[in-house]
C-alpha cells in the first residue's frame, strides 16, 4: 500500500479544487498588484532598498527554516557588492554567506531564464562551496545515488516527515518536473510556485540543501508572477514564522492524494502574510528615503552614511562617539565633530543622559 503521494499512480499529476483556491489566489494577485503599484510610485532608489531589504530577509530566513543562523551583516555585505547597493563600508563574507546570495539572486534577477538542471546544480554547489555538509560529502553535479529521509529539528527533536522517492527514479523525475516548470504555461504563476515547491520537495532530488532550492524555485516562479527582478516581500521570513504549520501540511500532503488543494490554500495564505508583512520592511525604506532627501543640499560624508544607514536598519544599544568611532575606524575627535553636525543639522538629538554616558538618536 502506498504511503507517499509519489507512490501513487497517479503521481505527478497534481489536482485541486478551484472553487476553494479561486477566491485566496485572486486575493493575493490582487496584493501582490498593490504592492508592486505602490513600489513603482516611489522611484527606482527606493524600490532598489525595499528590495534589497527583502532579499537580505530572505537569504538569512531561508537558511534559518534549516537550523543556519547566517551573519546579517555578511548577508547584508554580500548583496550590497553584488547588486552595487550603497551601505557603507563591506565587510567579507563567508564563502557559504555568498553562495545562498548568489543562487537567490540568479533566481530572481534572471527569473527569465530557463530552469535547467545545469542551473541547479550549480546553486547546489553555491550552497556547499567547500564540497562538504557537516561530515558528509557533497556531489554537486549529479542527483543524490542514495535514499533521503525528509526531517525536521535536530537531536531530540528530529522528526522525519516523509522519505524522497529512489535514488534510481530521481534523474527521470527531475526532467518531468523541469519539463513541466518551463512549458505549461497554462497554470497561474502564483499556483506554479505552489505545486512546483511541493513537487521538488517531494522529489528531494540532492542529500542536502532540497529546502533552500524549493523556496528559490518558489521565488523565481513569484517573480514571474510580478514580472520583476525587484522583491519587496521575504517568502521565507514568513515561512520561518508559521514553520510548525509548514512542516505539517508538507507531511500530511505527502501522506495524502493528489488532490494538494490544503497544500495550496496553506501556500496562499502564508503568500498572502508575506506581502501584508512587507508594510513594516517598507515603512523603514520609506523612512531613510526621507532621511536622505533631507541632505541632499548639503549631502552627508561617508562615515555619516554608514552611521545613519545602520541607524535606519536597526541599531542596537545607544549610539555614542566611542561607537561611532568604531564603526567608521576614525578617532573619537572626528567622530564627534561627525556627530555634533548631525545634530546641528536636525538628524541627530541628544539623548536625556549626559556626562560620560552621552548618547545619541534619530530625531522623530
Amino acid at each position: 500500500m502506498p504511503r507517499y503521494i509519489h507512490e501513487l499512480r497517479d503521481w505527478p499529476n497534481f489536482r485541486w479544487d478551484s472553487r476553494r483556491v479561486q477566491a485566496p489566489l485572486a486575493s493575493v494577485r490582487h496584493h501582490q498588484g498593490r504592492l508592486v503599484g505602490r513600489m513603482e510610485g516611489l522611484g527606482f532608489q527606493l524600490q532598489e532598498q525595499a528590495s534589497f531589504q527583502a532579499l537580505a530577509q530572505e537569504v538569512l530566513k531561508t537558511s534559518e527554516i534549516e537550523g543556519e543562523m547566517l551573519n546579517p551583516t555578511q548577508v547584508r555585505s554580500s548583496l550590497a557588492r553584488r547588486l552595487g547597493v550603497d551601505i557603507g563600508a563591506l565587510k567579507p563574507a563567508d564563502r557559504n554567506v555568498d553562495g545562498v546570495v548568489e543562487m537567490l539572486l540568479d533566481a530572481t534577477q534572471n527569473y527569465d531564464q530557463p530552469l535547467t538542471a545545469k542551473r541547479i546544480f550549480g546553486w547546489h554547489a553555491a550552497l556547499f562551496p567547500s564540497g562538504w555538509s557537516g561530515v558528509h560529502k557533497i556531489k554537486a553535479d549529479a542527483w543524490r545515488k542514495t535514499a533521503v529521509d525528509v526531517i525536521s529539528g535536530r537531536g531530540k527533536n528530529e522528526r522525519i516527515h516523509f522519505q524522497g522517492p529512489d535514488a534510481a527514479r530521481v534523474p527521470a523525475e527531475m526532467r518531468e518536473f523541469l519539463n513541466w516548470f518551463e512549458d505549461n504555461m497554462e497554470i497561474d504563476l502564483v499556483l506554479k510556485a505552489a505545486i512546483a515547491h511541493l513537487w521538488f520537495v517531494t522529489v528531494h532530488p540532492f542529500g542536502d540543501g532540497n529546502g533552500r532550492i524549493a523556496r528559490t524555485i518558489a521565488n523565481m516562479a513569484l517573480a514571474r508572477s510580478e514580472n520583476t527582478p525587484l522583491r519587496f516581500y521575504s517568502m521565507s521570513a514568513q515561512i520561518r514564522e508559521e514553520h510548525s504549520s509548514y512542516y505539517d501540511i508538507l507531511e500530511s500532503t505527502q501522506k495524502g492524494t493528489m488532490d494538494v488543494t490544503p497544500w495550496i490554500e496553506w501556500f496562499l495564505s502564508c503568500l498572502g502574510n508575506a506581502i501584508e508583512g512587507s508594510e513594516s520592511l517598507l515603512g523603514s525604506v520609506i523612512k531613510k528615503g526621507k532621511f536622505f532627501d533631507a541632505t541632499a543640499d548639503s549631502p552627508l560624508n561617508e562615515r555619516q552614511r554608514i552611521v545613519l544607514n545602520r541607524l535606519l536598519d536597526g541599531f542596537e544599544g545607544k549610539l555614542t562617539s566611542s561607537k561611532w568611532a568604531k564603526l567608521t575606524k576614525c578617532s573619537q575627535d572626528t567622530a564627534h565633530r561627525d556627530i555634533i553636525d548631525m545634530v546641528n543639522r536636525g538628524i541627530l538629538v541628544k539623548d536625556a543622559a549626559g556626562g560620560r554616558s552621552t548618547s545619541y538618536s534619530l530625531k522623530a
